[in-house]
């Protein structure tokens, strides 16, 4: 399954290293990125990420985006405190999928509590058990194709793309190693998680209004 046709060109740039800070400062000399080269990088106060060797940058998202991002967050954490079935987590946070797709930084992870890292780690290593992504203008082919196909790649079991401009959220899960659609929420409706069983949240509660 692929959301490629439906959305318009990206806004989020990928960069080759040739054309960034760190092959300028002679520091990078790679065909790739990595993650030793990602550690390199400025702290300029972007958002950088790497899938498949490829960085992506972004940059701070409005009102809107936070909105939809803090209240998915705090809804599901409340869901998943009750009954001590895991963690949430938000950006800026690195999830490192594989050798070539590392660090991604998804606007809200959920991991089960039997997969919960030690305390001080600075990463999650792996696919953590639902992953959201808010779209943004900047950001919007790049969560609905590139992330899409990373994260399918990776197993994650269930994505979660939000859209403050439609007001709805797309829930994917795997079956047979690719994503299907478990269900697309709007207005009153209830949005459910595989995942998460019994999962219930509003979806128009998640919306700047």
């Amino acid at each position: 399954m692929t959301t490629e046709a439906a959305v318009r060109p990206a806004q989020t740039k990928s960069i080759k290293p040739e054309w960034t800070y760190a092959q300028r400062s002679g520091k990078i000399k790679a065909d790739k990125w990595t993650y030793e080269d990602y550690l390199k990088l400025p702290d300029d106060g972007c958002r950088y990420e790497i899938i498949e060797g490829v960085l992506y940058l972004s940059n701070a998202p409005n009102i809107d985006h936070q909105f939809t991002a803090v209240e998915i967050a705090f809804q599901i954490k409340l869901f998943v405190k009750k009954s001590q079935l895991g963690y949430v987590l938000t950006a800026p946070f690195e999830v490192h999928l594989s050798e070539t797709t590392k660090p991604v930084q998804p606007d809200v992870l959920f991991i089960k509590a039997e997969r919960w890292p030690a305390p001080g780690a600075k990463y999650f290593d792996g696919p953590p058990d639902i992953i959201v992504e808010v779209l943004s203008p900047s950001t919007r082919r790049v969560d609905q194709v590139i992330k899409f196909r990373a994260y399918e790649k990776a197993q994650v079991p269930e994505y979660w793309i939000a859209d403050p401009k439609t007001h709805s959220i797309q829930v994917y899960i795997l079956e047979n190693q690719e994503y299907i659609l478990l269900g697309e929420f709007i207005e009153e409706e209830l949005i459910e998680s595989n995942v998460l069983t019994g999962l219930k949240i509003t979806t128009r509660s998640l919306f700047n209004a």
